[in-house]
């Protein structure tokens, strides 16, 4: 029986769900929820703190700051509040309420960025406001999730070894590329691992991190408006976009099984499903896809009726069972290259003649 004192003392690490009744594919999800967070940001948020603690960074005067669109928030609240530690967090209006709520109830603050950007987007708005506290008031403390080694520290340490003890014969790993921590702290350590693995990172439409256009994107949780600082594109395999909308059928069609998650893992699972569709995979494949939060956060958001009518239309859950079943069997690659499907080698080279494109605007992880 775990005792604890302190409330990030208590993390379940070994918690996997079997996808293969809902969608037809054995996939195996990692579900980093169960935690007094709630999500997988309570791993890079121990990390950061006690590095800057060890550093000398933070003294009992000193007050916490970052930018956040809301689970890195909750996961520093949290902390703070059990170590004594004041908290800002800036945000912007994508922000869950819940999720906003929940960090003001732990103690914290909370300013919510309304203007967008240079850019368009919101992102270098929130980073423009830390800077302009930091430079104001030498107490604030900005631990950076976007360059701090701390946050794909983490996932070297726990994430990926956790993975390997019970999966040794893994061939393919799905990971959410949002700062990039998760996937970089995997895909570093997989990389030393005893066999090869895939790693394969699943990002949002409309997100600039591995070179695509910038757009609208609603559903906080993955995705940059700026090409993370974190990346090293020469560790992943493999890259696959994901449209909103497949998002959010995915995550209603799980919960009609009876398990809720957040956003983040339908566009993982999304992404993974469309990944098995479009390869020869044999049946033995043993395939890992990390799921970073449950859903209660989103029951405003991806499962609102209104919320998703509102910005995807009323038909939006309708062709949920028909994508479904586009995913149980292998389809044909599209005629011409799209934008929003693009693959990568072992080298981190494109296997079209794309080139990269500039770095862009907005979002978080």
């Amino acid at each position: 029986m775990p005792i604890i004192s302190a409330p990030h003392a208590f993390n379940e690490a070994e918690l996997y769900v079997d996808l293969r009744s809902i969608f037809g594919h054995s996939l195996y999800l990692k579900c980093e929820g169960f935690n007094f967070a709630g999500s997988i940001k309570l791993k890079a948020a121990i990390e950061m703190v006690d590095t800057a603690e060890r550093e000398g960074l933070l003294t009992p005067e000193s007050i916490l700051v970052e930018s956040s669109s809301g689970n890195l928030g909750v996961a520093l609240s949290m902390i703070a509040a059990s170590k004594g530690y004041r908290f800002l967090c800036v945000t912007d209006s994508r922000c869950n309420l819940s999720t906003r709520l929940l960090m003001e109830a732990l103690g914290s603050q909370v300013h919510v960025i309304a203007g967008l950007d240079a850019n368009g987007g919101f992102l270098g708005a929130r980073l423009d406001y830390v800077r302009a506290l930091c430079a104001s008031d030498d107490r604030y403390v900005w631990l950076s999730q976007y360059t701090n080694p701390g946050n794909w520290r983490a996932h070297y340490r726990t994430t990926a070894p956790q993975i390997a003890r019970q999966f040794p014969e893994l061939d393919v790993l799905f990971v959410g590329a949002g700062t990039t921590g998760t996937l970089m702290g995997c895909a570093r350590w997989f990389r030393e691992w005893q066999r090869p693995v895939r790693v394969v990172a699943v990002d949002s439409i409309g997100s600039v991190t591995f070179g695509g256009p910038p757009g609208r994107r609603m559903i906080p949780g993955l995705g940059m408006g700026v090409r993370p600082p974190l990346l090293d594109e020469s560790f992943v395999d493999e890259v696959v976009l994901v449209e909103e909308a497949d998002t959010i059928r995915t995550c209603h069609r799980m919960a009609k099984s009876g398990f809720l998650f957040g956003g983040s893992t339908g566009t993982v699972v999304s992404g993974a499903m469309e990944w098995f569709a479009r390869q020869d995979a044999p049946e033995d494949l043993t395939a890992v896809a990390i799921a970073p939060d449950l859903g209660e956060r989103y029951l405003d958001t991806v499962y609102h009726t209104n919320w998703l009518q509102a910005l995807y239309g009323e038909d939006v859950l309708d062709s949920e069972e028909s994508a479904a079943g586009a995913w149980m069997a292998p389809q044909p690659p599209p005629l011409s290259p799209a934008p929003d499907r693009r693959r990568y080698n072992r080298a981190g080279r494109r296997s079209t003649d794309q080139q990269h494109q500039p770095e862009n605007n907005e979002a978080e992880a």
